[in-house]
């Protein structure tokens, strides 16, 4: 990393503000923070931002359930979700909602320069009916067979197995969630943006560097079988904002919601004048922005988004850091499927630091799934963090205070020991920088049990007592400290 200062503007993908945040959720926002917190001990200057994706025929149902008005629910389940970060440490300078008067703007505004640029054409299409319930059925409300893999209990809009998007109709004996019938097929006109225009821009977008390789390679089978042009307006009933100049006609949430990463910049310029929308998104802006995802939004982030961008005459993202799932016995966390434990839960038996330590020890610049195992928690935990390092800090620490009232000595007598440590730095900063934290913590528990080895060697505790090795005791412990500033 270079000495001149940077301006960045990092991004979480929105948790939906239908529930509870889970250790999925946290996994994500643990490994951006990290990642933010090392180049503010930089002194770089960066602007980290989330918010409630407050949208979408789930929060209508929810909010119903309660019986509450849905913007009610999306003001509860907000502070919730601050809440909860708080216990984990995840430092935000700003956090919002979807539903914010700022994001209505900018979609409304976004969606009339691509309308005036003819990129927005409306098309009658075939979609999936709860007959029962009237209405039509979103993707997160229906399930099925892949059309693809054959793999069963996928929603309507992609395959978790193997990955593959597909229209909800697609679906093999597809079944509606909400009233658990066989929906019909009934049509609608809606609103598409001709995401078949920018094909070319998207080939050469995704190959400047942005994506990391496996997503990189999922995203040119998709370009290879061509891309079809995007359904951006859900029917009624639904909660989001009203398409302007048509009746009964909504944003579809995969609209408004990456928009909301444009308006929270906004919303924070009303707030500080050092804000600016052009300053971070403008088409020459020198602020880098990193989106932090799960590996099954890349299709959004990746190629609708960038096209959004394009069209609307805004910049595009320097990266996109997809991750893996966070799995238990191998099964992705999912509040539908019954495999979910809540943040709150966790809190209710462990504590929060502990576990940005595990995550830690688990995350690299990888989408592989990362599997918890509580066994395995509990021995980085007691073994490594607390028995090594922290039995290491607090030992040397109350050592220091005892004997040499916190005084450390400027002369170094093993000059090679000090150098291994020295020149961990640079290995240490290259980890932080490609996101590979999992490498960092072995580092730091190599780096500790040297420490220990030393320890045991030196035997301070019997050099304390002879004055004559006293000094030895001193140096000792500076060593110890430094390796400890890591």
């Amino acid at each position: 990393m270079e000495n001149s200062k940077i301006k960045m503007l990092v991004t979480c993908a929105f948790p939906y503000a239908n529930g509870t945040l889970h250790l999925g959720h946290i996994l994500e926002q643990v490994q951006a923070d990290i990642w933010v917190r090392y180049y503010r001990m930089r002194k770089h200057q960066v602007t980290f931002i989330c918010s409630d994706d407050s949208h979408g025929t789930a929060i209508v149902l929810h909010a119903k359930k309660l019986g509450i008005h849905p913007k009610k629910l999306i003001s509860l389940m907000k502070i919730k979700h601050q809440k909860i970060l708080s216990k984990f440490s995840i430092s935000h300078d700003y956090y919002s909602t979807t539903d914010s008067a700022q994001n209505k703007y900018l979609c409304r505004d976004i969606y009339q320069t691509l309308k005036e640029k003819k990129l927005i054409f409306k098309k009658m299409i075939p979609q999936l009916y709860d007959v029962s319930m009237k209405m039509f059925l979103s993707d997160r409300l229906v399930k099925g067979i892949c059309p693809i893999c054959s793999k069963n209990n996928q929603y309507g809009d992609h395959c978790e197995f193997c990955g593959s998007t597909y229209n909800a109709i697609q679906l093999k004996y597809p079944k509606s969630i909400l009233s658990n019938t066989q929906p019909i097929i009934k049509s609608s006109k809606h609103l598409f943006l001709k995401l078949s225009h920018f094909s070319n821009f998207l080939k050469n977008w995704i190959n400047s560097g942005s994506l990391q390789l496996p997503v990189l390679n999922k995203i040119k089978e998709w370009l290879i079988i061509g891309l079809h042009d995007w359904n951006i307006s859900r029917d009624k009933p639904y909660f989001g904002f009203k398409v302007p100049g048509i009746i009964d006609k909504y944003f579809y949430v995969w609209w408004d919601a990456p928009i909301g990463y444009i308006s929270c910049i906004k919303e924070l310029s009303l707030l500080h004048k050092r804000f600016s929308v052009d300053c971070f998104w403008k088409k020459n802006s020198n602020v880098l922005i990193y989106h932090f995802i799960g590996k099954d939004i890349i299709y959004f982030h990746s190629l609708f988004w960038p096209a959004i961008l394009e069209g609307a005459g805004y910049r595009q993202p320097n990266k996109i850091f997809a991750h893996g799932y966070l799995t238990i016995n191998g099964n992705k966390l999912s509040k539908s499927k019954g495999i979910m434990i809540s943040a709150n839960q966790w809190l209710n038996f462990f504590d929060s630091d502990s576990l940005r330590y595990y995550f830690a020890s688990k995350l690299s610049d990888s989408i592989d799934d990362i599997e918890m195992n509580l066994n395995d928690y509990l021995f980085k935990i007691n073994s490594d963090l607390v028995n090594n390092i922290i039995n290491l800090a607090s030992r040397s620490a109350s050592f220091l205070k005892k004997y040499f009232s916190n005084t450390l000595s400027d002369v170094i007598i093993k000059p090679k020991l000090y150098l291994l440590y020295y020149n961990s730095i640079q290995e240490i900063e290259f980890f932080f920088e490609k996101r590979q934290f999992q490498k960092i913590i072995k580092k730091i528990q190599m780096l500790s049990d040297i420490a220990n080895q030393y320890i045991t060697k030196e035997k301070p505790w019997l050099l304390i007592k002879n004055f004559n090795t006293k000094k030895r005791c001193i140096i000792y412990v500076l060593w110890v400290l430094i390796s400890l500033e890591f």
